[in-house]
């Protein structure tokens, strides 16, 4: 795997102003001009990892570009895994940094992508929430919601954690029942994806519809409809699995 230096703030990657990835040598300047939270190697995975507090002070010769639209623009595997493994990393090392048990301040490990507590020995390895995410058909039409929680004007996918105990499958039940009212039936398995905001792992799936009509969870969604899938309103971009279900590509 190609080794790859990637400058981090928020949600947005720090990037030249011709589009391509900083080179290493250029982090001890982005790193003396702004306020820096992490910085981290991976030998194995190629990693070069510089977290910023602000990126008040880049010139002009980068520019910052929104992590979703840098994975929709990026197509290449190895690259959409070592910037998702960047942002994962460096989100659970930001919020790592003492034991749950104990208090006391955690240490690296030595060999293990983990940090291991010098006092009680309690080890703490980078977190994972599973979710699933799931593409509702009936007949040629589609089940699209918009989330009240999101800060975008899109319609996409019934998604959710899976909760203590569930199976993925109950859990696309479930969330698919307490969202919309609605029943499904035949949930298929279709494909996974990390989704570091903070810490997903995305599973997903579809489900035909069974029984039901809609009736939103307001805390949840704003709206909720059948959409032909060739007319589709705002959703999703390349780069998601949500587009990738919305638009049969799994």
């Amino acid at each position: 795997m190609i080794d790859r230096c990637f400058v981090l703030w928020d949600a947005n990657i720090v990037l030249k102003a011709d589009g391509s990835l900083p080179e290493f040598s250029e982090f001890e300047k982005i790193k003396a001009e702004n306020g820096v939270l992490e910085y981290f190697e991976e030998k194995q995975t190629g990693l070069k990892v510089l977290g910023l507090a602000s990126a008040d002070n880049l010139d002009s010769s980068y520019r910052l570009m929104a992590l979703r639209e840098f994975f929709a623009e990026n197509s290449d595997d190895d690259i959409r895994f070592q910037v998702f493994r960047a942002k994962s990393l460096l989100n659970w090392r930001n919020g790592a940094k003492f034991c749950q048990y104990c208090g006391a301040k955690l240490d690296e490990h030595s060999v293990l992508t983990a940090r291991t507590c010098p006092k009680c020995k309690n080890l703490v390895f980078p977190r994972i929430e599973p979710c699933i995410i799931v593409l509702v058909t009936k007949g040629d039409k589609i089940l699209l919601a918009r989330h009240t929680q999101r800060n975008q004007d899109i319609y996409a996918c019934i998604a959710g954690f899976i909760e203590a105990g569930e199976s993925a499958e109950h859990a696309v039940e479930r969330e698919i029942f307490e969202e919309t009212g609605i029943r499904v039936k035949n949930i298929q398995y279709r494909g996974s994806q990390s989704w570091p905001f903070p810490d997903q792992l995305m599973l997903g799936f579809t489900a035909e519809y069974e029984s039901g009509d809609i009736v939103l969870q307001k805390e949840e969604l704003s709206d909720a409809q059948w959409f032909d899938r060739n007319n589709c309103p705002a959703s999703p971009k390349p780069g998601s699995i949500a587009y990738q279900l919305i638009h049969g590509e799994i």
